[in-house]
Parts: structure tokens; sequence; C-alpha cells
């Protein structure tokens, strides 16, 4: 075995450099065809032979880089404008969210400005909401206004859909309003239909933050579900005329003297972001009564009647001061129940 072995081997040595050699000859006479100064026909068919399969892949592997070039250009190219195209979008997305916005906030003090031309008795304030203080007991609101505006302490606050509340705090700058919905807010009112003009008192329930109540009406009196509420005028604080709300439910008082109304509010204070607030009012003052037609024989003395309008005005006045009397009672008995409150709080 060892000789077959030793035999063998010069015969593949010499097949090797057979190889070798002829692969430098075809390569050569590749290169003096190339040079064109000789032709060798046996060996450039040969190389083609040879190296056809060669061409052929490096032909194909360089169509491939250059397809893989390519799409990676296309690619990079298209994930610049895919990303161009996406912060186009968000810009115009916020763009569409701020007209949005300027176009509700038009809509709003377009509203209040209507209120303001139909309104003419009352010189407004527009400001908007900035913060809310929201407890239990308790619905104040801060606004962007303050005394450097005009505005001060026990101003009316309103919109067009009816009455907020009142100016509790004014700074410079900036107003806590207290919101009617409070249990601390006290305002006079009137049921607006005519022939029923009961008064009351609409003040803020602990047990329901979203719906005041009508208090103070006796049980007997004309008043009906669904009868608008406007303000009285008593007290000085609230001008009379302004929308409060209509009257929701009616209750019996636990006393079972009187009675209540649950109203809801013409405002909505959940959606509340611009108000006005009345910094001067110029109610009209009433017309003056007509003469009455007396029938002839019947003609009283006109300075009796006179004296009987008098008197009849110092009782409507006296009752007026009693309503306020009894208003501010029950706002001070409501501060020290509040107060009451504070001091049994932990």
């Amino acid at each position: 075995m060892e000789q077959k072995y030793k035999q063998k081997k010069p015969t593949s040595t010499k097949k090797i450099i057979a190889v070798i050699a002829v692969f430098v000859m075809i390569f050569f006479s590749i290169f003096l065809a190339a040079r064109s100064k000789v032709e060798f026909p046996f060996f450039s068919k040969t190389a083609m032979t040879v190296l056809s399969p060669f061409q052929n892949f490096f032909s194909w592997t360089g169509s491939q880089i250059t397809f893989l070039k390519r799409n990676l250009a296309e690619m990079r190219y298209l994930y610049k404008q895919n990303k161009q195209l996406r912060e186009e979008v968000e810009l115009l997305r916020a763009q569409n969210l701020t007209a949005s916005e300027y176009a509700s906030e038009n809509q709003r003090l377009r509203a209040l400005l209507g209120y303001k031309q139909v309104a003419t008795q009352f010189d407004l304030v527009a400001a908007g909401v900035i913060g809310r203080e929201s407890v239990t007991w308790s619905s104040v609101i801060l606004i962007n206004r303050g005394t450097l505006d005009g505005v001060a302490n026990n101003m009316a606050v309103i919109t067009e859909m009816g009455l907020v509340g009142h100016v509790l705090e004014a700074g410079a700058n900036t107003s806590k309003v207290q919101l009617i919905l409070d249990p601390r807010s006290s305002v006079g009112t009137l049921v607006q239909r005519a022939d029923s003009r009961v008064a009351g008192i609409v003040e803020g329930d602990m047990n329901n933050p979203t719906h005041p109540r009508m208090v103070n009406i006796p049980k007997d009196a004309d008043v009906q579900v669904e009868d608008a509420v406007v303000t009285s005028g008593f007290g000085g604080v609230y001008p009379k005329g302004i929308v409060v709300g209509k009257i929701k439910e009616i209750h019996n008082d636990e006393g079972g003297l009187l009675k209540y109304g649950v109203i809801e509010t013409s405002v909505n204070f959940e959606k509340l972001e611009d108000v006005a607030v009345i910094v001067k009012s110029r109610e009209a003052p009433p017309e003056p009564l007509p003469p009455i037609l007396q029938t002839p024989g019947t003609e009283t003395d006109p300075e009796e009647t006179a004296e009987r309008m008098r008197k009849a005005q110092e009782q409507l006045q006296q009752a007026q001061e009693q309503v306020q009397q009894q208003q501010q009672e029950q706002l001070q008995q409501a501060q020290e129940q509040f107060q009451q409150l504070e001091e049994d709080t932990p």
C-alpha cells in the first residue's frame, strides 16, 4: 500500500502542474488577445468556454448589487418623504385643533356680544374662566378680570343664557366668582309667569350640587313645574329680570307650611368657559301709572288718592326691606353654618 501511494504521488503532482500551466496559458492568451497583438483561436474559444460561467456569475452579482443599491436609495427617499408627510400631518392636525378652538371661542364671544347689544341697560366686561374650586359644598370659579378692569365685589356675573353668580373677591387682575350652585349663595327670585309672580330665594343644595332650590315658597302659592324663574332685584346684588332657570320638581318642606322647587339652571355650569360681569346697571324706572277713569258721581279726592298711593308705596318699600332683611339673615345663618362646618371638619 505504501508503495502504491508513493507511485501515485508524482502523477498527481504532474496533473496539478499541468492544470496550472493550462490556466496560465489561457489567461496569457486572453491578455494578449485583449491587447490585440496576438490571436490564438483555440485558446480564445477555450478561454470563453472556461470563463463564461464566471462572467455570468460576476454579471449577475453586479446587476444584483446595482438593483440593491437602487432599492436602498428609493427606500431612503421614501422614508424621508414619509417622515416629512407625517410631520406635515401632525402640523395640519394641530392647526385644525387650533382653528376649531378659535371658532368655538368666536361663537361664544359672538353670543355674549349679541346679548350685550340686546341688554343695553347693563355695562358688561367679558371674562374667561381660568380656574375652578370644586368641593362638595362649594362652587367657586376664577376669572381673568379684576379691579383694573372695573370689576368689584358683589357684582353680578352672567352669560347670554342667564345668571352665573356674583363676584366674591376681586383682585387686581383676577376675581373669584361664587356660583348660584354654592349652598352659601342666596338669590332673590320671582316666578316669571304673569299670573303667579311668587317670590322666593334660590340657594345651592348640598345634597344636589348641580340643581339649586327655590325655597320659602308658601304651600298654597301658584307655582308649577316648568315655570321660569328670574331674579327679583331684591338685595341690590342681582339686577331684576335675569333668567335663573326653570322649576323641575316641587316638594313640600319638612315643616309642612312651605314648599320648595328644584331648579334646572339655564346656564350649563359644566361647560362654563366665558362669562360677563355687570359692572353697571341702568335699569329703567317703572312707568307712571295712568290716571284712573272715574265714573261720574263717584269721583274721589285727588289728594286722598295721592295719600293712598303714598301709603301703598311705603308698604311696598317696607315689604321689600323685610324681604331684604330676611335674605340677609338667611345669608348670615348660612355663613355661620359654613364656619361651624369648617370648625368641625378635622
